[in-house]
């Protein structure tokens, strides 16, 4: 078990029900269940419908995904969950889910950080992490550069986005252009036929006194719109690819750029990216481009790795397992708020060093009988 663990991970952080099932560092299922098409006349994800639709859809997932994965729920080492950041219903989901099956298997339970598995999914495409690494993730939610020394226990943050993140300044865009949503896909779609430079866009915080790793997209966000709301004034027709071509390369610009500048600051070869936004295809060129110029390894997991998925979550907690991290305890709660250096919630009595062995103590609490039928 130590060296190749068989772990199931539950992500519910935001709109989509996630399942994976990963052995070591090599993924065996990942089954979603989106709910994304219930929010698009909302025009943003509402919380209380992606809580009802994670209840909806948790159990039918699970089933799928250890279908696929051809294992059974009994031949589990532990199960993993996203404790936070993310929406507070919908993690109470997943966690509520977590403890209920780690209980009735008589399975360690592992309460995990959203983004530091957002890194770790990686591992799944190709192979151990080095370390350290330096993490680019890019999401509806978050912008976040991130170093890790140790994906179980040491991930320090370098910068964030002081306002609006990057999937959501593409979210808004594309409803001022009426694109629809989810924003991202629809824009990158439109900016292939685009010209990049026929707008001049702002790029935010990247003057010589500004932080140099923080990120803010409202500025840019107000910008285009401004410009799209003096066209249609004037009359005149807005050139939804032109714009959409320049959005996105302010906004991949000033990513790419504080990247690289980090990595180079912090004397690190390697360079990973994750998120939503990962997925889009600008970004992997030029983060390509200027982590060869910079003789930095770039390292992006293949699109469907890149969103919200259990597999990340599995794949975390297999690394936890493997490491001998301390599981978390039957209390464990969501935390929509969690800190990347938290990148799990170990159990008390483990944290203060009263555990013993690899912290599974708890699991020896549950009835001997299999609770799970």
């Amino acid at each position: 078990m130590a060296d190749e663990p068989l772990v199931l991970g539950i992500e519910t952080s935001c709109d989509e029900t996630g399942v994976g099932v990963v052995r070591g560092t090599t993924l065996l299922a990942d089954a979603i269940a989106s709910s994304v098409d219930e929010h698009a006349r909302f025009g943003g994800v509402v919380p209380e419908v992606a809580s009802r639709a994670h209840l909806e859809a948790m159990v039918p997932t699970i089933d799928r995904a250890l279908k696929e994965a051809g294992v059974s729920a009994r031949d589990l080492d532990g199960i993993a969950v996203t404790a936070g950041p993310g929406l507070a219903g919908a993690l109470l989901v997943g966690v509520s889910a977590a403890k209920a099956y780690a209980y009735a298997l008589g399975k360690p339970l592992y309460g995990v950080n959203h983004l530091a598995s957002h890194i770790c999914v990686d591992q799944l495409e190709h192979g151990a992490l080095p370390e350290p690494t330096m993490a680019l993730l890019v999401s509806g939610g978050h912008s976040s550069l991130l170093l890790s020394t140790d994906i179980t226990s040491d991930v320090r943050p370098m910068g964030a986005t002081i306002d609006d993140a990057a999937g959501e300044a593409f979210d808004k865009i594309a409803r001022v252009l009426n694109l629809g949503f989810p924003g991202g896909p629809v824009i990158d779609r439109y900016a292939k036929e685009g010209d990049p430079s026929a707008i001049a866009f702002p790029r935010g915080l990247t003057g010589p006194r500004d932080p140099a790793y923080d990120f803010s997209f409202s500025g840019l966000k107000t910008a285009v719109a401004r410009w799209i709301e003096a066209k249609r004034a004037a009359g005149e027709e807005v050139p939804v690819r032109d714009v959409a071509a320049s959005f996105q390369e302010a906004v991949v610009d000033v990513l790419t750029r504080k990247a690289v500048r980090a990595c180079k600051d912090e004397g690190v070869d390697h360079l990973m990216i994750g998120g939503g936004v990962a997925a889009n295809s600008r970004l992997r060129v030029l983060a390509q481009e200027r982590c060869e110029a910079a003789g930095i390894r770039l390292r992006v997991p293949r699109p469907k790795l890149c969103t919200d998925n259990g597999a990340m979550v599995a794949a975390l907690g297999a690394e936890m397992v493997a490491r001998g991290r301390s599981a978390s305890d039957w209390d464990l709660s969501a935390d929509s708020s969690l800190p990347v250096t938290d990148t799990h919630v170990p159990g008390r009595e483990q944290e203060h060093g009263h555990g013993h062995g690899h912290g599974h103590d708890h699991v020896h609490e549950v009835s001997k009988d299999n609770l799970y039928s």
